[in-house]
């Protein structure tokens, strides 16, 4: 391919405006750009999808006590490269799900709230996107809009509306309980303790808010001798994971290793939900107390609980202890940043993954 043509068509002709003309259903709908001159259409989207895939990566993962984030700068990249594909592609409604869900992680829920109604006027029945909008709307406060999509989610797809609402009771409930540092009742049956796991040092080492959260579950480990104790985190640095060195921290200082259960693949805090879930319900866990930094408790929570509603048991109960990274007053009210890291994930979990767009559909 000429990198000289195609660069003038990726940066020249590709411009794309936040509004987007919508043909009637009696147009086919067509790119606005004449391309043939240069390359082919597929060589030039898979070229803006391969950027988009680029500025994902770049930088890896940045953790903040439990946020694991990416910049915003680069979040703005893969949107407008997703956005010029879908001025290519204009039947390509994925590209258009995926750009807002990159708005999602840049905390601009206005700009996502736009693109995802551009959905609907394309597929205005699509499933989805009235349940990002259903969402959406109820976190920026705009109860009408939402109830609006709600009602509509209804009569497409009645089992979608009940487990959206079900979101919504289950990070209403967890948001409004209080941090706690200590454990509270003693639960009967089969229990866990879960401690979830954050970035490691670049030399392979453990951070000092890790090991914070180590410290308490060594505490409620010696408390509650009978419980499992599932460490998950599995983002290497220097050939080493979380999970194997949070291991080897508590067998260190006295906990037997068959107590243990290692996740070593866990890259954030949706698949620690997802991948411990088997766990739990291999041993038939009756209640599981989830050990994290303050910050990060309330996600973590909320995803546990969501996880389990497809892996069981079925009754399964969870509470958090918080290793107060932050005093427990300044975080009685979740930020809105909190918030939505805590809605976004939830959907995650649930099965709504952010990208749609192949190569970014796995990330």
């Amino acid at each position: 391919m000429n990198k000289t043509l195609l660069a003038l068509a990726l940066g020249g002709l590709l411009s794309f405006s936040s509004t987007t003309v919508i043909a009637s259903p009696q147009e086919s709908i067509q790119s606005s750009v004449e391309y043939s001159q240069f390359t082919s259409k597929r060589q030039v989207v898979d070229q803006l999808l391969s950027d988009a895939v680029t500025a994902f990566k770049s930088p890896a993962r940045i953790s903040h006590a439990g946020f694991t984030a990416k910049m915003p700068s680069n979040m703005e990249i893969v949107t407008n490269r997703l956005l010029e594909a879908y001025q290519l592609e204009p039947y390509r409604t994925d590209l258009l799900i995926s750009a807002a869900n990159a708005q999602i992680y840049n905390k601009n829920a206005d700009r996502a709230i736009d693109l995802f109604e551009q959905v609907l006027n394309v597929a205005p029945q699509d499933v989805d996107a009235h349940s990002y909008l259903a969402v959406w709307q109820h976190f920026n406060g705009n109860e009408a809009e939402s109830q609006k999509h709600m009602q509509t989610l209804k009569t497409l797809n009645e089992g979608r509306a009940t487990d959206i609402q079900r979101i919504f009771d289950t990070v209403n409930r967890i948001v409004t309980t209080p941090l706690k540092e200590t454990l509270g009742k003693e639960h009967k049956g089969n229990t866990a303790i879960i401690t979830l796991g954050y970035a490691l040092n670049p030399d392979g080492s453990m951070h000092e808010i890790l090991i914070q959260r180590l410290e308490k579950t060594l505490e409620f480990a010696k408390k509650q001798p009978n419980s499992m104790i599932v460490l998950t985190g599995g983002v290497p640095k220097n050939h080493k994971t979380e999970g194997k060195l949070m291991a080897d921290w508590l067998v260190d200082h006295g906990i037997a290793r068959d107590r243990i259960i290692e996740d070593n693949y866990a890259r954030s805090t949706v698949e620690n939900a997802l991948y411990s879930s088997y766990a739990l319900a291999r041993h038939d866990i009756d209640h599981a107390t989830i050990i994290s930094s303050a910050s990060h408790v309330r996600r973590g929570q909320t995803l546990f609980e969501i996880a389990s509603w497809q892996t069981g048991p079925k009754d399964i109960t969870f509470d958090t202890v918080s290793a107060a990274d932050k005093p427990l007053d300044d975080l009685k009210v979740p930020s809105q940043g909190e918030l939505l890291g805590i809605y976004r994930d939830a959907l995650r979990t649930y099965g709504m993954w952010s990208y749609r767009s192949y190569p970014l559909e796995q990330r």
